[in-house]
């Protein structure tokens, strides 16, 4: 009879718990039916990844207005009041729509876009030294000298008699010279090349800083989508960790649990809790820090709206990978280029003590109001030879500091070289590594998964401890935050990766205008 009643308790018991707040096959995936995005994800990493030359994740727009999320056009707004940095809304957004918020807001992008036009104008300055300059001078005085006051009193005094002669003489006289540098040692052809590969130079800097505002803004979402997908995790944590709880007070107050059993599930809900708190607090962190690089309103939230899938596959080998790199990466071209700046700017020092010949024609004009003589002219025509024989060599110098600069150039080049091959390297091997890692945590979490409800079948029949429970929970955790991190990070390496191989999407510079 002892038996039997005993049996009849832990009958009880399991039906009490599986209908306590549902079925008993609810309580055993309750982690699942509470994490329909941790299980989509899983499907999507599950199926074939998408071919190379696709975006990092599908985007999908609908419904939302990124004209909304664009910044104050007034870039000197200084709010004064709370309400004023108050988050009224969040708006999710897609990783393709973050790229063109980021690429369109960022400061520095548009100071280097002003930066080009400026060097477009310098250019047309440089240019301008082909013309002749043609000058026109106009002048109109009236004039009363002392010379001439002192001129009219002596022949008064030498004639000995009073003139009304009047001494005020109105004067027009107008010129035009025309000047024309026939020879300037080099140095106009040298400025203008200068200014064209300033202008190139200045391609470089917004293809390169565009590229880098694509890589930043694709790094801080993915981070929003870990920290996001984190407090799912931690959220399928607590269910767990209350279901485990409900259970072992359910085992108390049957008589068949101990309170040691109880604490030991408290404890662990505590702790499940508290990383929760922990994982929102991360997402909001990492949501401010992509508005700041997006450089959204004060009032502006954002969230991800993309599921969290591989981005994409990389078909290339780590030596195909390591001279596309050398060929499309801006930072090359953009030392080069530098190098070629400095090597006019030593033809300009030099071009001081070099022969200089000009050619001019100049005409002018007279004609006074006041006397009876009409309109006076005159010309010049003719070319000067200038020739700095000795200025302390201060140009001989100056080419010298080219020299070095250019030296300087080389030797950035051949440490951006291998800078830009270290990064191939170090972003190709992460990212096999975590793929490596993908189809390992997804093994773990089916297991986990799987060992998990064993650990709650035998707890519920009294075979096993609450310890194996909050053990297996715990498992559980551990391997989707694996899986979540092995697919951010292989992200993440795609993103480096893409960034360390080329500075735009279709992989090639683009042509001097």
């Amino acid at each position: 009879m002892n038996d039997s009643h005993k049996i009849l308790k832990i009958i009880s018991v399991s039906i009490a718990i599986a209908f306590s707040d549902g079925t008993l096959a609810n309580a055993r995936n309750v982690s699942a039916l509470n994490q329909p995005k941790i299980f989509k994800f899983q499907e999507i990493v599950a199926q074939s990844p998408p071919s190379e030359t696709s975006s990092p994740v599908e985007s999908n727009s609908e419904g939302t207005n990124i004209e909304y999320l664009d910044p104050s056009a007034n870039p000197l707004l200084f709010p004064t009041r709370p309400e004023e940095v108050e988050i009224d809304v969040t708006q999710p957004i897609t990783l393709e729509q973050a790229i063109e918020l980021a690429i369109r807001n960022n400061k520095d992008l548009q100071e280097v876009r002003l930066n080009l036009e400026r060097s477009l104008l310098e250019l047309r300055e440089a240019e301008a030294a082909w013309y002749p300059n043609l000058e026109l001078g106009l002048d109109l005085s009236n004039s009363d000298s002392p010379g001439a006051q002192r001129q009219l009193e002596l022949a008064r005094q030498r004639n000995g008699f009073l003139t009304d002669e009047d001494t005020t003489t109105t004067s027009f006289t107008g010129s035009v010279e025309l000047n024309y540098n026939l020879y300037t040692g080099g140095r106009r052809g040298a400025d203008i090349r200068r200014a064209t590969r300033q202008v190139r130079l200045g391609e470089l800097q917004v293809e390169q800083l565009t590229e880098q505002t694509r890589f930043a803004a694709t790094r801080d979402y993915l981070i929003l989508q870990n920290t996001g997908a984190q407090v799912e995790i931690e959220q399928a944590a607590v269910e767990d960790a209350t279901q485990t709880l409900r259970d072992a007070r359910l085992l108390e107050q049957a008589g068949l649990g101990t309170r040691f059993d109880v604490l030991q599930a408290e404890v662990a809900l505590a702790d499940a809790q508290q990383r929760l708190t922990r994982a929102e607090a991360d997402r909001q962190t990492a949501s401010r820090q992509l508005a700041q690089t997006l450089s959204l309103g004060p009032r502006v939230g954002i969230s991800a709206r993309d599921e969290i899938a591989e981005a994409g596959i990389w078909n290339l080998t780590l030596e195909e990978t390591i001279v596309l790199a050398f060929k499309n990466r801006a930072e090359l071209e953009q030392n080069l280029i530098q190098r070629e700046i400095n090597e006019q700017l030593r033809q300009i020092a030099l071009s001081e003590i070099r022969p200089q010949l000009s050619a001019f024609a100049n005409y002018q004009f007279l004609d006074q109001f006041n006397d009876d003589i009409g309109i006076t002219d005159g010309y010049s025509v003719g070319a000067r030879v200038q020739l700095r024989i000795f200025d302390g060599g201060a140009a001989i110098a100056r080419a010298q500091q080219r020299e070095k600069d250019i030296e300087i150039n080389e030797t950035q080049f051949a440490n951006q070289r291998n800078q830009i091959r270290l990064e191939v390297e170090q972003a190709y091997f992460d990212l096999q590594a975590n793929q490596n890692n993908i189809k390992t945590a997804q093994i773990a979490v089916q297991q986990a998964e799987e060992s998990l409800r064993l650990a709650r079948l035998r707890f519920q029949a009294g075979v096993g401890t609450q310890t194996d429970v909050i053990q297996a929970q715990t498992d559980l955790t551990t391997a989707r935050g694996n899986l979540l991190a092995a697919v951010i990070q292989y992200n993440q390496s795609l993103n480096q990766l893409q960034r360390a191989v080329t500075n735009l999407p279709e992989g090639r510079l683009f042509d001097l205008p």
